[in-house]
């Protein structure tokens, strides 16, 4: 049987800021509520997401003889999480200006297994990162971290929505578990919906992809445009703006310390860099997922005031 103490302890030690369990189980509700947001088309360009639902919501189908879900988080608030002055037209994510955080949590979840299997050395199980059909952020209310958002996203009360998570299904049942976290804190706010430039965030916790700055500067663009509101990777609008993330601490852990700070780089810096200077300034950050070609496209596309691109020259890819 897992200690439950002792996986806490361990977690805090390696650097996680906040670690609940919760007993593995069939999320049936959150598997509703999801198929019905594909149904109404809502994941636009992201097809992935219409694979493997079954597994997305019940770990069992993932890991056999899944017993317990070690939910863990990190908060990365940094200086450029609270926004831009007014008018930068180059704006970057702040989860971004830091080396990727797949790899920085990988690292981190497969000390804490490690340690895990030391002292119960019969448990298997796998470490999750973002990278599976695992629906983390209801695991993540699972075991008691927070709540879903209005614009989707993890809100905790220690450190708001600016936070990543890792998850260790394992095969081994817990001598206790954390309680679900109850209810939402949101109240009557409705900051993240009113400050999305193009109206991506609706009524319900759920994003309409198709008008999402993100999913437009990261993913694989929808076949509709918008503006980008002078971002060129990611969005925080959505985040900069929420109260629970204006009290936020900056981050802890050293890992998360950015890398470079865009606030400092305007588009004539990113277009006179070359693949090299790109790839000893951004090379072990998430930016590299975009490129810098993408990025320097993503430049000085204005959003007009129904969230449309203004450039029509410019054709989604």
């Amino acid at each position: 049987m897992l200690d439950y103490s002792d996986i806490k302890r361990l977690a805090a030690r390696i650097g996680f800021d906040l670690c609940g369990m919760a007993p593995c189980r069939h999320l049936a509700e959150g598997e509703a509520r999801f198929r019905e947001w594909i149904a109404r088309g809502y994941q636009s360009s992201l097809e992935y997401l219409e694979r493997n639902t079954e597994k997305r919501f019940d770990p069992g189908k993932l890991v056999d003889g899944a017993r317990t879900a070690v939910v863990c988080a990190v908060g990365y608030k940094n200086a450029v999480s609270d926004g831009y002055p007014d008018g930068h037209r180059t704006k970057v994510a702040s989860y971004a200006c830091a080396e990727d955080y797949h790899a920085v949590m990988r690292r981190m979840l497969r000390q804490l297994f490690e340690a895990v299997r030391e002292a119960s050395p019969e448990v298997r199980g796998r470490a999750f990162v973002d990278t599976a059909p695992l629906t983390e952020k209801l695991l993540a209310v699972e075991a008691g971290l927070g709540w879903i958002g209005r614009q989707s996203l993890l809100v905790t009360p220690q450190f708001g929505s600016f936070v990543v998570l890792g998850e260790l299904i394992l095969t081994e049942e817990a001598d206790r578990y954390d309680a679900p976290f109850a209810g939402s804190r949101c109240g009557s706010c409705r900051a993240c919906v009113e400050s999305c430039p193009t109206g991506a965030v609706m009524p319900g916790r759920g994003i309409d992809t198709a008008r999402c700055i993100s999913c437009h500067t990261v993913e694989r663009r929808p076949d509709t445009g918008i503006g980008l509101d002078g971002w060129i990777f990611g969005c925080d609008a959505c985040q900069s703006c929420c109260p629970w993330n204006r009290r936020a601490p900056q981050h802890r852990n050293r890992a998360f310390d950015p890398l470079f700070d865009p606030r400092k780089m305007d588009a004539a810096a990113w277009q006179a860099m070359d693949e090299k200077q790109f790839g000893e300034l951004c090379g072990r950050t998430p930016l590299t997922r975009s490129g810098l070609e993408r990025i320097r496209g993503n430049i000085e596309v204005p959003c007009d005031e129904s969230g449309n691109r203004e450039d029509s020259g410019e054709k989604s890819r």
